[in-house]
């Protein structure tokens, strides 16, 4: 089946707008191409503009578009989109694509990725295949947060190989996929616990935990704030946990510092991550003034790790 792109154009921050008006002339699967609104999420979002992905921001520099795709024989759409974007005063483009199986080919964006000496992580549709020596860590990847593409994650992931041990209980702080968790358990962890202030990820780490066959009470997906909730800081820090993951962004670690010595005692690893280089000193700065100590720095790319010990309550 061939299939035209349809390239939408519009004014600078009224993309999504246009859209919405598009979903209701009955067009669907839309997808925004707007500088200034990704600009606005970005200044909503700030505790988490360490994760922006450069390349995507010069890709949107003096864009606003809306894309669509239509058959290439339908001509009744081809005249309700014609008709519509009249009436809006815009202009569209279309373009010829190949034939294609659209329902699948965004499979492909996601191949296995190899990480350290230990680690392969699948898409759910690859778990069957032969992967050597290497502990698979089977996610659906289009969900949330966490396919371990990232250095920040394969950073951590590499570090829990020396850290985890068989029978390990382990702390993920900021889980988004369980990515780690499930790592965690794969290396001998007894029970890994992930937190998330998303409630969907809760429900999405559980999922992926079941592709890899853990379930509660070896794997525990939370929703929640350690920072805030005191119920929720109360219950964790009653147990004792022998490493603690925090693979989020710089200002989100500094945030935590001052109540990670809580879960940790003198025996435990702290493994944090998504630390850009120019805010590493500040990392660190928050880690020893909560008196921890650090033990590692790991690098890759623009990106670091910290591996630290605890004191001990």
């Amino acid at each position: 089946m061939a299939w035209l792109e349809i390239t939408v154009n519009t004014a600078p921050g009224t993309a999504e707008d246009i859209a919405a008006q598009l979903t209701a002339g009955g067009f669907s699967d839309l997808v925004i191409e707007d500088q200034a609104e990704f600009e606005t999420f970005l200044d909503q979002n700030k505790a988490y503009w360490d994760y922006i992905d450069e390349e995507l921001q010069e890709k949107l520099e003096g864009l606003s578009q809306v894309k669509l795709y239509l058959e290439d024989t339908d001509t009744q759409g081809l005249a309700r989109l014609k008709s519509l974007t009249e009436k809006l005063g815009l202009t569209f483009t279309a373009n010829a694509m190949a034939d294609t199986d659209w329902s699948e080919s965004w499979k492909d964006n996601y191949p296995p990725v190899e990480v350290g000496d230990r680690f392969v992580v699948l898409p759910y549709w690859l778990a069957e295949g032969d992967y050597g020596h290497r502990l698979p860590v089977i996610l659906d990847p289009g969900l949330t947060f966490g396919t371990g593409a990232h250095p920040s994650t394969q950073m951590v992931m590499d570090a829990m190989t020396k850290a985890v041990k068989p029978g390990s209980r382990c702390l993920d702080l900021g889980s988004g996929s369980g990515i780690l968790s499930i790592a965690a358990l794969r290396l001998g962890a007894r029970v890994a616990v992930g937190v998330d202030i998303d409630p969907k990820a809760e429900t999405i780490a559980a999922e992926n935990a079941g592709y890899n066959g853990f379930s509660a009470p070896v794997f525990t997906a939370l929703t929640g704030n350690v920072t805030t909730d005191k119920p929720l800081m109360q219950r964790l820090s009653q147990q004792e946990w022998d490493v603690v993951l925090v693979n989020i962004v710089a200002d989100v670690i500094i945030g935590l510092a001052p109540v990670l010595p809580q879960f940790l005692t003198d025996k435990s690893v702290l493994i944090c991550s998504g630390i850009l280089d120019v805010r590493l000193p500040e990392v660190i700065a928050a880690l020893e003034k909560a008196g921890l100590s650090i033990q590692q720095i790991r690098s890759q790319e623009d990106w670091r790790c910290v591996v630290a010990k605890g004191a001990g309550l």
